[in-house]
């Protein structure tokens, strides 16, 4: 993730340039350890991104991004990305830009298709062999027949 002096956040890996405009922090406190400090500074940074009213992404990068990411939208349907991790705000909100442009290049990304195979001969053979194997140890376990 790289960050320009115009405010735009580059996804890796896309052609995705998100105005800082669209982004919306909000700050609150973070819980856990961290002495007298964590009870009167807001560093956890929650950031949201409305990507169906964002002019960045086409109508298909957005069904893209609406279908790989529906666990992680909020009840108006904006994507958001919590960091606490820092125990400075800037460094959280760092991270949490650095965390939306991981998120949206993984939900972009488009699989190969997979090709499908035959198994080798070989592969084949030895299916077979293990098969005769087994059903051999099992004749043998037998009780022999009584005449």
């Amino acid at each position: 993730m790289t960050t320009s002096e115009d405010g735009i956040l580059h996804v890796p890996g896309t052609r995705l340039r998100l105005p800082r405009a669209e982004l919306v922090f909000r700050a609150t406190r973070a819980g856990g350890p961290g002495g007298q400090n964590v009870n009167k500074v807001a560093s956890r940074v929650e950031l949201l991104w409305d990507f169906r009213a964002s002019v960045v992404p086409s109508a298909e990068e957005k069904e893209r991004l609406a279908e790989k990411l529906a666990a992680r939208l909020d009840a108006e349907g904006r994507l958001r990305v919590v960091a606490a991790e820092h125990r400075s705000q800037l460094r959280n909100r760092e991270a949490a830009e650095a965390r939306l442009a991981e998120v949206v290049a993984a939900a972009l990304r488009i699989p190969k298709k997979r090709k499908p195979t035959r198994p080798t001969k070989a592969s084949r053979e030895r299916r077979l062999e293990v098969k005769r194997r087994a059903a051999a140890r099992k004749r043998e376990r037998r009780r022999p027949l009584e005449d």
